[in-house]
């Protein structure tokens, strides 16, 4: 179980904190999902989690244990919300072992399948792949470092309903095993993803479950 305890934030510029007392705990399974207008704190909250910043105040805990930003890099893998942007390889097969050079060819094999990617030639340029499968081979690109938990900001933008689909049945399947958190501005989208009670609102700096 991944747990939020309390968790303020306020950047050094800023004049108002993002985070006033935000708490959660997410276990495996299903997919959870925290929805917020533009500039409510989602992304802030996923930077969190992943280790890319340190809360002022409060604790991020898994399975019991507070983990330091390194320990959750460690544990948490996080596609961007246009992950086309973040990508340094120059083909598919570079973009896959970033950082992970010596990865077996059956093992991306089997991640390129559980993504839909498979036939994808790893010659190929990132950037000539669909809108839809850049998502994938974002998700693929995580899925290798074998993440316990995957944090998605806003992984549906910008495709277009059939893409959408597809997608959103990917993150059901992923999110068996591991913790798997949707951030968006759009929570109608996911309504036949995530069960009731899985599902928060980020106002004012405060998660408040939905109905």
């Amino acid at each position: 179980m991944l747990e939020l305890r309390s968790l303020h934030y306020q950047a050094a510029t800023a004049p108002e904190p993002v985070l006033r007392g935000a708490s959660v705990a997410l276990e495996p399974g299903a997919p959870a999902l925290v929805a917020g207008r533009s500039g409510s704190g989602k992304t802030t909250l996923l930077d969190l989690i992943c280790g890319l910043a340190d809360p002022s105040s409060g604790s991020i805990l898994w399975k019991g244990e507070a983990l330091n930003a390194r320990q959750r890099r460690w544990l948490c893998g996080l596609v961007f919300q246009f992950p086309e942007r973040h990508f340094l390889g120059l083909s598919v097969g570079q973009e896959l072992k970033l950082g992970q050079r010596r990865l077996p060819s059956e093992q991306v094999e089997a991640v390129l399948a559980q993504v839909g990617l498979q036939g994808v030639p790893l010659q190929q340029a990132p950037e000539r792949l669909s809108g839809g499968q850049q998502r994938r081979l974002a998700l693929a690109v995580q899925l290798l470092r074998n993440p316990q938990v995957l944090l998605l900001d806003e992984p549906t933008a910008g495709l277009d309903w059939s893409v959408r689909d597809e997608v959103l049945q990917l993150l059901g399947a992923l999110s068996r095993d591991r913790v798997l958190l949707v951030v968006t501005h759009e929570p109608e989208l996911f309504d036949g993803l995530v069960e009731p009670g899985r599902a928060w609102r980020l106002e004012e700096g405060l998660l408040a479950q939905m109905r």
